[in-house]
């Protein structure tokens, strides 16, 4: 495709940080949380990924967009992503099996960018400030009116967001061939995720984030499977009841990122916001149980507290980042149950623990048994 006329665009960060580049995707203005991924590769499945919903993503590989879009790559309908930031952005793609241009892509979804940016600097900013708000425009210029467009983009701390993403209605995927029945609680699903089931022929059940515990039982469910999401856990309370209620039926219980934190809510385990997240593909993670380590695939901004797990009785330390030694993994001492913060599904990112969906599944049989 031939390079359209490029068009200024402004990124204003919340600490007054202003950067120019050029226009991607949309024109217009869009705000949210800024962070950055490390990832080298799988820029759309970040982009699909709900865990993002509310947030700006700064791209630290400096080709995007280079290998187009496919559509099989969507890890959801759509993004929900507020923007994407990249140094350089190119709009001929060398792949073959691409179905379209990643600029196309983007104005299709109504995705605004900006591109010609030094995403090193960013990131090292974001690094040593932390996450902040900020906001990308291809129409306002202005500072000042950009800071005003600026202070009305909701902090994502205490932000609720699963609700905006979750499916509306419950749909079923697999076969009932091997008899074993996931249901999947829906706070922003990857389909990669959901793949690992039927993969492993499970048949699955996906119902809407607030679905009464009554309703998934009537499916009469072997096990149940917390989902990744986006927004903050502590202002998730309908979310920590309902794996209290789930927790009390004794079933096995395996979830991921969100999933994780909200199993550590409802057994008393604090969490917190992180100064500015884990997300890309080559974070190392310690299994205790094995003494192995694991490359993995992470996107949090949310963490569950080490030293409220350590106090608690109720559940255990499983995985630990060999970064920065934050929780990455745990289960409860006395309920079939366990999760873990990063992406086993790896999606994109290596396969090293795909394992994971084996444990839970061997967890349900055993049970079954």
């Amino acid at each position: 495709m031939k390079q359209p006329e490029r068009k200024k665009a402004i990124l204003l960060l919340e600490d007054g940080s202003v950067f120019e580049g050029y226009s991607i995707g949309k024109q217009g203005t869009s705000g949210g949380e800024i962070c950055f991924n490390t990832g080298m590769t799988g820029y759309q499945e970040i982009y699909t990924d709900p865990s993002y919903t509310g947030q700006i993503i700064v791209n630290t590989t400096a080709h995007i967009g280079n290998y187009g879009v496919h559509e099989d790559e969507d890890e959801s309908a759509s993004p929900t992503i507020k923007g994407i930031v990249v140094n350089d952005f190119t709009y001929q793609f060398s792949r073959n099996t691409a179905t379209e241009g990643l600029n196309e892509y983007l104005e299709r979804h109504n995705t605004v960018g900006i591109s010609g940016l030094d995403t090193r600097k960013i990131v090292r900013h974001i690094r040593t400030k932390g996450a902040m708000n900020a906001i990308i425009s291809s129409e306002i210029f202005d500072i000042d009116e950009l800071k005003a467009e600026l202070e009305k983009v909701p902090s994502m701390e205490s932000l609720e967001l699963s609700s905006q993403v979750t499916t509306k209605e419950a749909y079923e995927l697999g076969s009932d061939n091997t008899g074993l029945r996931v249901a999947v609680i829906d706070y922003g699903i990857k389909r990669s995720i959901l793949q690992n089931f039927v993969k492993r022929n499970c048949q699955v059940k996906v119902f809407p984030a607030k679905t009464a515990l009554s309703d998934i039982e009537a499916w009469k469910p072997d096990g149940y499977f917390l989902s990744n999401g986006p927004g903050d856990p502590a202002a998730m309370d309908y979310a920590v009841d309902s794996v209290k209620e789930l927790l009390n039926n004794n079933k096995p219980l395996f979830g991921i990122c969100l999933g994780n934190q909200l199993l550590a809510r409802a057994v008393g385990i604090d969490t917190f916001k992180m100064h500015h997240g884990h997300r890309g593909l080559n974070h190392p993670v310690k299994n205790l149980k094995t003494g192995k380590s694991e490359i993995t695939s992470q996107n949090h901004g949310f963490s569950v507290d080490m030293d409220s797990l350590k106090n608690n009785k109720a559940a255990e330390l499983t995985h630990l980042d060999l970064n920065d030694n934050t929780v990455e993994g745990l289960r409860l001492v006395d309920k079939p149950a366990f999760s873990v913060q990063y992406h086993p599904e790896s999606s994109p990112g290596p396969h090293d623990s795909t394992y994971l969906f084996d444990d839970f599944i061997q967890l349900i049989k055993d049970q079954k048994s």
